[in-house]
């Protein structure tokens, strides 16, 4: 739905099964009408789409997409964002570290980015904005030393860098304006705000740069306009709470740098909060520990920030802490789960920022663990979706 401002806001549809194209409508189909006579009777709805590549190569096959499209204008819900990080399945069977596979290494991942972008461009209204995320390049566990992970950020960057060029001309010859927002996460390769900041500045910008100026015959300042216009931030808060690091040092790092902020993703994480008994938490956690999503799990130390890449390595060290923070997507409309609590805060406080400093028009609940949540947390999943959109569209109206 549009509010002031104007803002779009939305829920990603990650959260539905999708493996291949008549999965994702039929989920689509059963939830959509319902949800939208809920948060947006009367007024357009937004719509954050997940495609899986195979979904969208069948999409792209015979009349589909237009019938697709024709199937959202007469319900009155327009795409102003689609998420380009699960490249396959997401649901069902374990994904864990393949959720980064193909990574921006593969021409695979350019190949279904293009692909995305050629699609949103039909179904996202004329004359807006709109953008895809996608992943922080590459898994950093899959990078042995600091040579094969630079090798990997230079491909990376220079693979981007040719969708920027895309972007660039897309825009110059339909007015339309998009944008590839990369979402840092823990033990990708960005993670953080400076993982971010390095990335720009020693490989997007240096090696993107030629890319963009031989491709669009422009020059040196023009090249470098054009990546930091096209290549965004995709500013997931569960993410970043995980960084330990809120908008006021993250936002004022990207403004320096001229990093535009593509969407917000709207997603809270679990924590055990100073306080608690440690063993007793420990032991609330373990009723979260599921074989489909990675969970990592931070901490703060002296030296910086720890990182677990899964519960089960928590669980065997039970190391001593005063805070740890799961990656587990909870109901952003909830703070405490039992001893355990959500960084719903964290939430807020972007929020805020957000209403007195507009730095980005897109919004986009990312809660996509309703089916893995452990029993008694599981509700309706329409009712589910809907309260957590209300709940979104209250802390911004408040």
């Amino acid at each position: 739905m549009r509010l002031e401002g104007p803002l779009h806001i939305s829920y990603c549809t990650n959260i539905h099964p999708g493996s291949d194209w008549a999965t994702t409508f039929k989920a689509l189909e059963a939830y959509l009408p319902g949800i939208k006579a809920q948060v947006a009777p009367n007024q357009p709805m937004g719509l954050g789409l997940r495609l899986s590549d195979k979904a969208s190569r069948e999409l792209g096959e015979g009349p589909a997409l237009e019938a697709f499209r024709t199937w959202l204008d007469a319900r009155q819900i327009y795409v102003f964002t689609m998420n380009g990080f699960p490249y396959g399945d997401f649901h069902g069977s374990p994904v864990k570290d393949q959720v980064h596979h193909p990574d921006w290494t593969r021409p695979e991942r350019l190949e279904y980015t293009l692909r995305l972008f050629r699609q949103l461009e039909q179904l996202m209204p004329a004359g807006e904005e709109a953008g895809i995320s996608t992943s922080p390049v590459s898994y950093k566990y899959w990078h042995k030393d600091k040579a094969a992970t630079a090798s990997a950020l230079g491909e990376g960057a220079r693979q981007m860098a040719r969708v920027a060029a895309y972007l660039a001309g897309r825009e110059a010859a339909t007015g339309n304006y998009l944008h590839l927002d990369v979402e840092p996460e823990p033990d990708g390769l960005l993670e953080n705000t400076a993982d971010v900041l390095r990335f720009y500045q020693d490989y997007l910008l240096p090696l993107g740069g030629p890319i963009l100026e031989e491709t669009l015959g422009i020059g040196p300042e023009e090249a470098r306009e054009a990546l930091l216009r096209h290549i965004t931030l995709c500013y997931d808060i569960c993410h970043f709470a995980l960084a330990f690091e809120g908008p006021e040092k993250v936002l004022p790092a990207l403004q320096a740098a001229g990093i535009r902020v593509g969407k917000i993703q709207v997603s809270a994480a679990l924590k055990i909060p100073a306080g608690k008994d440690p063993m007793a938490a420990l032991q609330a956690l373990q009723a979260f520990n599921e074989p489909i999503y990675l969970h990592q799990v931070t901490r703060q130390t002296p030296s910086g920030v720890q990182t677990y890449p899964d519960l089960p390595e928590l669980f065997r060290e039970a190391p001593e802490f005063q805070e740890l923070r799961a990656h587990f997507h909870v109901p952003v409309f909830t703070q405490t789960f039992g001893l355990l609590e959500a960084t719903q805060p964290e939430i807020l406080e972007v929020l805020q920022t957000l209403k007195a400093s507009p730095f980005t028009r897109h919004l986009e609940v990312e809660t996509y663990t309703w089916e893995v949540l452990p029993p008694g947390l599981k509700e309706d999943l329409g009712a589910s979706i809907a309260r957590e959109l209300q709940w979104l569209k209250t802390a911004l109206e408040s």
